[in-house]
């Protein structure tokens, strides 16, 4: 394995072409096929290849650099993201308004898709993920989530009404919905006229 530097003009302008490639036989000719492209990694990335490259006999010119080298991992990004995108097109996070209790609420809902668990749980998650960046809120308990859910209930007519108007743009007449979840017995049951039955809103 090794790494093929090579530098290139097209056109009068400069290139240059990093690959990490391989030599092997086929039926008893040498051909060399690429492992990687690593045209956009950094100088120091691509020299730090190399260097591993050409001491991989001897290891212990690689331990020198033990210690040297510090990873950390920092919030969590990709799921936050994706459920605030989601949220965004499904309209829910314009119903909720964009004020704290909105934002907060906005993330009751996602933390309830990442994790499903209690107020205290959310909170713990809270700190794994990059809430402050993605959502604009930080420094609250579950005490806090709990006024959340007060502010909700309290609210809960008006986000509904926000998440209509934002479905439907021209509203319907006419609702078709389905009751088939109810069960009903006997012949002289009166609410079973209601089964299965449209209405229309005036």
């Amino acid at each position: 394995m090794y790494v093929d530097d090579c530098q290139y003009t097209r056109d009068g302008k400069r290139y240059r072409r990093v690959l990490l490639r391989e030599g092997f036989r086929d039926q008893g000719k040498v051909k060399h096929r690429t492992i990687a492209n690593i045209s956009n990694c950094t100088e120091k990335e691509i020299e730090a290849i190399k260097f591993a490259l050409k001491n991989k006999e001897d290891l212990a010119q690689i331990k020198v650099l033990e210690g040297t080298v510090r990873s950390e991992q920092g919030p969590c990004v990709g799921a936050i993201m994706v459920l605030k995108t989601i949220a965004d097109r499904l309209h829910i996070t314009e119903a909720l308004g964009d004020g704290d209790m909105g934002r907060m609420a906005l993330w009751q809902v996602i933390a309830r898709v990442i994790d499903q668990g209690s107020r205290l749980s959310a909170v713990r998650l809270a700190k794994k993920h990059a809430i402050a960046d993605v959502l604009n809120i930080s420094g609250f308990d579950e005490d806090d989530l709990y006024n959340n859910l007060d502010w909700l209930s309290e609210n809960q007519a008006n986000i509904e009404l926000n998440l209509f108007n934002s479905r439907y743009k021209n509203k319907p007449k006419l609702y078709l919905y389905d009751v088939t979840s109810s069960y009903l017995e006997g012949l002289k049951n009166e609410l079973g006229d209601w089964a299965g039955q449209s209405h229309e809103i005036v």
